[in-house]
């Protein structure tokens, strides 16, 4: 993905509370894969969808999309975050 016009755009990220560009969601996702929340942040300032689209792997693109439609249930995700932190506190 290599436009440096969209990839420099800039927005303050829910998630951090900080400004970041495009090119950050690229890589700050699971993994250092694209944020999951990539469609969410930046629809209203470009076709997010068809860029991503035209850019990656059709694997890459349906494992995305599939990501952001099933978006993790909370408490899944808070008993996950507990258990995480158990582990921290046991080693």
């Amino acid at each position: 993905m290599t436009d440096p016009t969209i990839e420099n755009l800039e927005r303050r990220c829910p998630r951090l509370g900080s400004p970041i560009t495009f090119q950050y969601c690229l890589i700050s996702g699971e993994d250092d894969t694209i944020c999951g929340k990539i469609l969410d942040c930046w629809w209203e300032r470009f076709d997010v969808e068809n860029y991503l689209k035209n850019n990656m792997s059709a694997a890459e693109f349906n494992s995305l999309m599939a990501r952001a439609e099933k978006p993790p249930n909370k408490i899944s995700s808070i008993v996950e975050i507990v258990e995480a932190a158990k582990k921290r506190v046991e080693d």
